[in-house]
Order: structure tokens, then C-alpha cells, then sequence
């Protein structure tokens, strides 16, 4: 299981600006420049979940640093409804470790997930009035959260692999051959796993009726078969999600 890989190349995991073949321009360099050691937003917007092509829920998301710390914030809306059925917080450190990870739902039921020792530890409350109970998973700080439900933390998961597996060779991204292998702890099920994630290369793809050159990555793993594309030519944005099994796609609004 390749658990340390956020200690390499990964140390800032979710400046897409720290990634290999990053495109910005001179004028977003100085801004982002200035605003280092304070506040940079590096990502934010939303996700659309079609499944069987209707619309059932959307995700906002936004990404920040703090003084070295990743935070990543989400919640999640019905399609028909303004009301946020669920809200995740997830802070990394400035060497990928995590230093907490909470979920919350509107009708009841929190989870916290904390790094101690060389455990990660799990508390499930039933309600805010219940006693939460606990579970240790021995895996260390660096391993990857993966929400069901929250589709930037595979933004978070691809920006990891191509920090530390890939690297710019004349102008092309050049990755490890083969599934690159992360462990995960998915809270929700109350269970980690083993997933690989592997580049495919340039595709050319609509969305939204315009056509897009998107670099494509497999994610893999039990029950587990994954498209993910991602926009090169802006700071490695995830663009689309494909989930063939579930009949279900992920676009960026």
C-alpha cells in the first residue's frame, strides 16, 4: 500500500499552481505571489450529479490555503431544493498530513476523523445528543479521505498523483507506467481500501455542447471503475466524472 507519497512531491497537495505543467499566466503568478502566507483561494465553483442524465444533486466546493494549511470545504443540495443535506470540511497540513476531517448531515449524524499517533481516528455520533463511537484505523496522517459523496476530494486525490508520480518532459506530462496505488479511509463506510490511479492521456470531449482537450485519468479499485478529466491548461481543474456502473456523470458547472 502506497501510504507515504504525500511527504513527497505532494507537500503542497492542493496548490494546482505547485503541479508540473501548470499554465498561468506572469500576472496570476504575482497575484498568487502577493497573496502566499495569508489567503489564496485555488479552487472553487461547483459539481452537477446526473444520473440517467437528470440532475439530482449539486455540490459547491471551494479550496483555500491558510498559512500553510489546505482547507477544503463542501456541501451538498438536492436539485430541487436550496437546502444543504450535507457539508464536509477537510484540512491538510502544509506537509499533506491531515489535521481533521468533519461531515455533517441536516438530519442528524456528524463524523470526525483525526490524526493520533500512528493512528487515524473515527468518531461516528448518531445525533449531536448521542455519544460517538470510535474506531482506529491504522494508517498514517498522509493517507487520503475520500467522501461518497464529494467529488473534489478526487480533485484532491489527482492533484496528489500527478504532484508526486508525474513530472514535465519537453512540454508533455510523463507519469508512472501502470495504476499508481494510494490507501484511503472512507469515513462514511467506516473502512479503508486500496484504490490505483493511472493516466490515460489527452481526449478530446463535449461538455455541455463544447468540445474540450482534457487529460483523462482511470481511477480504479473493489467495485470501483472511474473516469476522471481534467483540464491541463487550467491549473488541473476536475472538469467530468464518469461512472459508467451507476449510469451516473459529474460536470463542472
Amino acid at each position: 500500500m502506497r501510504l507515504s507519497i504525500g511527504i513527497r512531491g505532494a507537500i503542497a497537495l492542493v496548490l494546482a499552481s505547485s503541479l508540473p505543467l501548470c499554465a498561468g499566466s506572469g500576472k496570476d503568478e504575482k497575484k498568487d505571489k502577493a497573496k502566499s502566507g495569508t489567503e489564496q483561494t485555488v479552487d472553487s465553483g461547483a459539481f452537477g450529479v446526473f444520473v440517467k442524465g437528470q440532475r439530482v444533486l449539486t455540490e459547491t466546493f471551494n479550496i483555500e490555503q491558510h498559512s500553510g494549511v489546505s482547507i477544503i470545504k463542501a456541501q451538498l443540495r438536492e436539485s430541487d431544493g436550496n437546502d444543504v443535506k450535507q457539508k464536509s470540511d477537510l484540512e491538510f497540513s502544509g506537509d499533506g498530513e491531515l489535521v481533521r476531517y468533519e461531515w455533517s448531515q441536516n438530519s442528524g449524524g456528524a463524523i470526525n476523523v483525526m490524526p493520533k499517533n500512528d493512528f487515524l481516528i473515527e468518531k461516528v455520533s448518531a445525533s449531536a445528543s448521542a455519544k460517538p463511537a470510535e474506531q482506529p484505523f491504522l494508517m498514517p496522517s498522509t493517507s487520503v479521505i475520500l467522501d461518497n459523496n464529494f467529488f473534489v476530494h478526487r480533485e484532491i486525490l489527482a492533484w496528489r498523483y500527478l504532484a508526486a508520480d508525474c513530472k514535465s518532459e519537453g512540454g508533455n506530462l510523463k507519469c508512472q507506467k501502470g495504476p499508481v496505488e494510494f490507501g484511503v479511509l472512507v469515513p462514511q463506510d467506516r473502512t479503508s481500501m486500496r484504490i490505483g490511479i493511472e493516466l490515460v492521456g489527452k481526449e478530446k470531449i463535449s461538455i455541455r455542447g463544447a468540445e474540450h482537450n482534457l487529460l483523462r485519468l482511470n481511477l480504479t479499485g473493489e467495485n470501483m471503475d472511474w473516469s476522471l478529466w481534467l483540464d491541463d491548461a487550467d491549473h488541473f481543474k476536475l472538469m467530468r466524472v464518469a461512472i459508467p456502473a451507476d449510469d451516473t456523470e459529474v460536470v463542472r458547472d
